[in-house]
């Protein structure tokens, strides 16, 4: 008895406590841990194009960049799925009911080991397909083949990871999964270095580390959560998918999950018109798009924080809580925006020296730059918003809200702007990315309006007829 209270105990100090006192403090205290989470992964993902481009050559850079559009197109899909989990664990947690909290996790995991498997098929099937469509040269078609297949396998090992880490967010747990990818980040470098310089095996040792390291992250937050204490405790002989649990799950994350893959086929259509620039553009690009993530990952920390807030406030049926979540959420991820996105952008020229040492790379990295950089506070606005929305529980409207403000926006620029023969130019290309922001934030920003009135409307109602 003594031991499982002291294991409690121990626990307890990783959750973070969403619907009572200040938010400020406990957004940062719940953000930062995620904040370091994705800027290790990112310079984990940078050692790995750093070591290509300084060993293995600009073609070897170019695959691997020109891979990075159909990889997310999967990746970004199971990110959607886990943004679910999470809503659906922190709800039920908000609301202390233990059982619902047990269901859902091995209903989550289960998804996870699914759901995995027909992505990584999918993915090994249609792998050729989506290097072609995004008008990849031939020579380059083969490294990233390689690279993109040896991904594609560990997708099981990413989506228990993903999952894994949603449970863990939905009580405010940011700090262990930011240990186990330290953990796994460390051995990914050391295995890039290994593979790379020592075996020569250029794109394949890259892609070979990253799965490996992968599957020690998930190893570490699997095995966490079979030694929990009660309801967050996994056992395999629970595994089931529970409807009751299964449906919250897909209705949040299966949209949120379709808007990160239709994101990423807009991107795909930019990536097909960089391409038709050559090497040189698409080596910029890459390691330009490297350095933005920084900045990205940065805002994307205050958008997961306001899925869990929100999930939580509405489990606890704080309704009046959630505009005060919004605000702060917004102000934290204009201000992280806009400094990180200066910061990156006045020393861009010796950042992108550090993946490369051709300087017409550099130059074709510093025009994608002017035009991420300094506006990028707005790709968090656009964001974190309809993450208020879905943690609510809305997760429609905010899909077609993205698919048609973000997605099918740059795809309609891409074919009537960048074909004018004054706009035929990198510039007007990489244009279309601060525009369709502003433009998808307003409309977002008038949705989560209503969302709120509508959510506000039906928690009144259920107060009184109680």
């Amino acid at each position: 008895m003594a031991r499982e209270i002291e294991v409690k105990n121990k626990t307890k100090k990783y959750e973070i406590d969403m619907t009572n006192g200040p938010i400020i403090k406990k957004m940062l205290k719940f953000a930062i841990p995620v904040m370091l989470s994705g800027l290790l992964q990112l310079l984990f993902n940078a050692a790995d194009i750093i070591v290509v481009g300084r060993f293995a050559g600009d073609e070897a850079l170019a695959a691997v960049g020109a891979s990075s559009s159909p990889v997310n197109l999967i990746v970004t899909l199971l990110i959607g799925l886990s943004t679910g989990v999470n809503v659906t664990v922190a709800k039920a947690y908000g609301a202390g009911r233990e059982k619902d909290i047990s269901d859902s996790v091995h209903t989550a995991i289960l998804l996870a080991i699914i759901g995995g498997a027909l992505m990584a098929v999918t993915g090994l099937l249609s792998c050729s397909w989506l290097l072609r469509i995004t008008g990849t040269p031939e020579e380059i078609v083969p490294l990233s083949s390689q690279y993109m297949n040896i991904l594609f396998i560990g997708i099981p090992v990413m989506a228990l990871y993903n999952f894994g880490s949603g449970i863990f967010r939905a009580r405010g747990d940011t700090r262990r999964p930011l240990y186990f990818l330290a953990a796994a980040g460390v051995l990914n470098v050391c295995l890039n270095l290994v593979f790379v310089i020592v075996f020569h095996l250029a794109v394949v040792g890259v892609a070979l580390a990253t799965v490996i390291s992968q599957i020690l992250s998930m190893s570490l937050i699997i095995g966490t959560l079979m030694k929990e204490k009660g309801a967050f405790r996994l056992e395999i002989r629970k595994l089931r998918l529970h409807k009751s649990k299964m449906k919250p799950i897909l209705i949040i994350g299966v949209p949120a999950g379709i808007q990160g893959m239709l994101f990423s086929i807009s991107n795909m259509a930019i990536q097909s018109s960089i391409n038709s620039f050559g090497k040189i553009y698409m080596a910029g690009s890459s390691a330009s798009a490297s350095l933005e993530g920084f900045t990205f990952v940065a805002m994307d920390a205050f958008t997961q924080s306001t899925v869990s807030f929100t999930s939580q406030n509405i489990g606890a049926g704080k309704v009046e809580r959630v505009p005060l979540v919004f605000r702060t959420a917004v102000a934290l991820v204009s201000l992280a925006g806009l400094t990180l996105g200066i910061i990156t952008y006045s020393f861009g020229e010796p950042l992108l020296s550090i993946y490369t040492d051709n300087p017409k790379v550099v130059e074709a990295g510093m025009i994608r730059m002017a035009f991420m950089c300094i506006p990028y506070f707005l790709c968090g606005i656009q964001n974190v918003i309809p993450g208020t929305a879905r943690g609510m529980g809305y997760s429609i409207v905010p899909t077609f809200i993205t698919v048609i403000g973000v997605c099918a926006l740059r795809i309609v620029w891409i074919a009537t702007v960048c074909q004018l023969p004054e706009c035929s130019t990198i510039e007007w290309v990489y244009a279309s990315y601060p525009f369709s922001w502003a433009v998808t934030s307003v409309s977002h920003y008038i949705y989560y309006k209503i969302a709120y009135r509508k959510t506000l409307k039906q928690f009144r109602a259920e107060a009184v007829s109680a």
